[in-house]
């Protein structure tokens, strides 16, 4: 079976030695998406909880061409390796001809030269490896499975940078090898390119991103909104609210990650809305302090249970070097009664940090219960019949609500386990 070789080849590449977390986190997108194309070939056999019984609704995904950006070199926007950045555009049609929804793709982030020249051999890293993507979940075509945004004009914008499109460093000779790190300058490249292309005449925008792109359309947020000065524009964090928690070990390895990126790749002068100049560079990385300081409408859609988040900053492999968790942090099924425990006070970790935002009208919230990480980016976990729901409302409907300001959205779910529709990965 698909999924089953798809097993495999995680666990074999998760348990290398010269595996870093730094790989692992570009991988783990790409093992999401295979994995939810592979489960719907194997038609709901048991590998993804929370489902049951053949998808419906076979439409099949749409494939987009590449754009790179013109003039790339003479402006400086250059992808790790030194390639032209780029995105995959679907025009709009009838009464959403006039609107655009952009979407960060995620991927991680590279915090040595090393883990970055090794992203440079990539499509993280470089348009070289950049083929056509399908458009699914929220860049989706069909009103079936993106009922409020699917003739929008969508646009995909490729992840090469490594550092959430903040780089800007001018030198590229980094330790002996030639690595760009313009992901300020790509971010300002597409968005004037996509200006010329009827983006600067948007009656309504959205800047939407996954992972390292959902914290990448926050940082960027109130950046799009100055472009588009007579635009309603709102933007929206899909998996990107990383907590600053210290891991089972005590050490706060997510902060001491983030502070390498940010001084590798020069971050801290592309920091929003001075950010940096109040606190210390490294904690305008976490969402809770971005948020305070944003002025445009956003929306936070998270998992309480964000495997990711699990896996890199709760649970990182050097901090169980005897394996207690191996099981409970690829599948939540495995998770003993105290682990259960400590993972819940991790959710409690981010329901404080999302506390003092309950009672701001521009900010949406969907905290479900589940065991996964991007959620806009399949059909399934977006709209479908088996999509998680709060209160009875799949993430679509609930960021339509929001977006077009039908409801106030605060949709906070129960704890593990008690949603029967979520939708959980495991990886054994």
């Amino acid at each position: 079976m698909a999924i089953n070789n798809l097993r495999l080849w995680f666990r074999r590449w998760w348990g290398r030695d010269r595996t870093t977390p730094t790989v692992r986190c570009a991988l783990v997108l790409v093992v999401f998406v295979v994995a939810i194309s592979s489960w719907k070939k194997d038609r709901g056999k048991g590998v993804m909880r929370g489902v049951e019984g053949p998808l419906l609704g076979s439409l099949d995904p749409t494939l987009v061409d590449l754009t790179l950006v013109r003039d790339a070199k003479a402006k400086g926007a250059l992808c790790l390796d030194g390639s032209s950045p780029g995105y995959h555009v679907q025009r709009g049609d009838s009464f959403g001809s006039d609107n655009w929804l952009l979407h960060l793709e995620g991927g991680g982030w590279c915090n040595s030269v090393e883990s970055c020249a090794l992203r440079s051999r990539t499509a993280l890293g470089s348009s070289r490896f950049m083929q056509e993507v399908h458009f699914v979940g929220i860049l989706s075509p069909y009103p079936s499975q993106n009922p409020d945004f699917y003739n929008w004009n969508r646009v995909k914008i490729r992840y090469c940078d490594g550092a959430s499109f903040m780089g800007n460093v001018q030198n590229i000779n980094q330790s002996g090898s030639q690595i760009f790190f313009r992901g300020e300058r790509v971010w300002e490249a597409i968005i004037d390119q996509l200006k010329l292309e009827g983006l600067a005449k948007a009656k309504k925008a959205f800047l939407t991103g996954c992972s390292a792109g959902g914290l990448a359309a926050l940082m960027h947020c109130d950046n799009f909104q100055a472009h588009l000065p007579q635009t309603k524009v709102k933007c929206l964090a899909d998996a990107g609210f990383f907590l600053n928690e210290k891991d089972i070990s005590g050490r706060n390895t997510i902060k001491a990650f983030y502070d390498e990126v940010i001084h590798l790749q020069d971050v801290t002068k592309s920091l929003p809305n001075n950010c940096s100049t109040m606190i210390e560079p490294w904690q305008c990385f976490f969402p809770y302090e971005l948020i305070k300081r944003i002025q445009t409408p956003i929306f936070i859609l998270n998992p309480a249970y964000d495997f990711w988040q699990i896996q890199h900053i709760l649970v990182p492999t050097e901090s169980d070097l005897k394996g207690h968790w191996g099981r409970c942090r690829m599948n939540i099924r495995y998770c003993n009664s105290n682990q259960i425990e400590i993972l819940q006070g991790f959710r409690k970790s981010l329901l404080h940090a999302l506390s003092e935002f309950q009672h701001n009208s521009k900010v949406g919230l969907f905290i479900n219960s589940c065991f996964i990480h991007c959620q806009t980016i399949s059909n399934i976990t977006w709209h479908s019949p088996m999509s998680p729901r709060i209160n009875n409302k799949t993430i679509a409907e609930a960021v339509g609500d929001w977006f077009f300001e039908n409801r106030d959205v605060k949709e906070v779910d129960c704890p593990y386990p008690c949603n029967p529709t979520c939708f959980h990965m495991e990886f054994i």
